[in-house]
């Protein structure tokens, strides 16, 4: 095997014609270089300099290694520069996936701060619910995914946490680094004038023949599980991913809707109120990614910006 340093040699022999000269010119003694070009001779089955006295010339394979030996060696310091450039989080890029409400809540403060700190790191954003953003980490289209489930799950987070009772299908984080953000609560939304809008708290029973706002398709499970394990079926008029769609509708009179209290923040409830809802539904919102990758310093500091940002939020 041909070695960089063994490369570095031969180049310094045939600039300076003299294994002494090379020696000076590298910092090390003439046996030192000697027995380097002895071991590259080894390496490529064939003599690469010939020595005539005092004089040292390259053979047509020394010739024909020096020519290669530029362009490796280039290559190399390039590759060794990049690496420690993105190392040092001078460099590097990020791919982030997010659920909608966290891309407008929690995923801008983050990646302002990211930038401000480590300019050189690229972060790019799609969207995707949970569990395809899940998926999408484990098929390697991401590097960080923003998630959120519904009750317990089980999974591995950053600080050795320890194993919680099983969620929904797709919530099993086992596989993955789990770095806890932050506790997102179900709110109601009721129009202005709705009977139960000055309310402090509404039993999710009180609403049972309202017309229904439901959100995206996990929240929208979740709704109708809440609502059947308090004795009815929600009549679910209008359904929508669109989070300022929900509250425009409610907005309108056309219904009520449980949103989480991230969906609401990021949207201006123009005509609804929003009231507590019993019992308490909660989901456990996080940032996934892959045991390798949580080395990486440009995905490492993401984890930690957007952790600050679900904090202050």
């Amino acid at each position: 095997m041909i070695e960089a340093r063994h490369l570095r040699v031969l180049r310094a022999v045939a600039a300076t014609g003299s294994f002494s000269a090379a020696a000076r010119e590298l910092g090390c003694t003439q046996p030192a270089v000697s027995q380097q070009m002895k071991a590259l001779e080894g390496s490529t089955g064939t003599p690469l300099l010939i020595r005539t006295g005092r004089e040292t010339r390259l053979t047509q394979a020394g010739e024909a290694l020096v020519r290669h030996a530029a362009g490796i060696l280039a290559g190399l310091t390039a590759a060794e520069e990049e690496v420690a450039a993105i190392a040092g989080l001078r460099a590097g890029r990020v791919r982030l996936v997010s659920f909608p409400s966290g891309s407008s809540s929690l995923v801008p403060t983050a990646l302002a701060a990211l930038r401000a700190d480590h300019p050189g790191t690229r972060v790019s954003l799609v969207e995707a619910e949970p569990p395809r953003s899940v998926e999408m980490l484990r098929e390697g289209d991401c590097d960080v995914a923003l998630a959120f489930r519904y009750g317990g799950g089980t999974g591995r987070n950053g600080s050795g946490g320890g194993p919680r009772e099983q969620g929904a299908a797709g919530d099993d984080w086992t596989d993955l680094v789990v770095r806890p953000l932050l506790t997102d609560r179900l709110v109601g939304l009721v129009p202005e004038g709705h009977r139960l809008a000055d309310a402090g708290s509404v039993g999710i029973a009180e609403l049972a023949e309202e017309s229904w706002i439901a959100g995206c398709p996990r929240c929208r499970r979740q709704l109708v599980q809440v609502c059947e394990a308090a004795g009815f079926v929600p009549r679910i008029d209008f359904a929508t991913d669109d989070y300022p769609a929900v509250v425009g509708l409610v907005g309108a009179g056309l219904g009520v809707a449980v949103l989480p209290e991230l969906a609401v923040e990021s949207v201006r409830p123009r005509g609804a109120r929003t009231v507590a809802v019993e019992p308490v539904v909660e989901r456990e919102v996080v940032a996934l990614t892959l045991p390798d990758l949580a080395q990486v310093p440009a995905v490492a500091a993401t984890l930690d910006r957007l952790a600050a940002a679900a904090a202050r939020t």
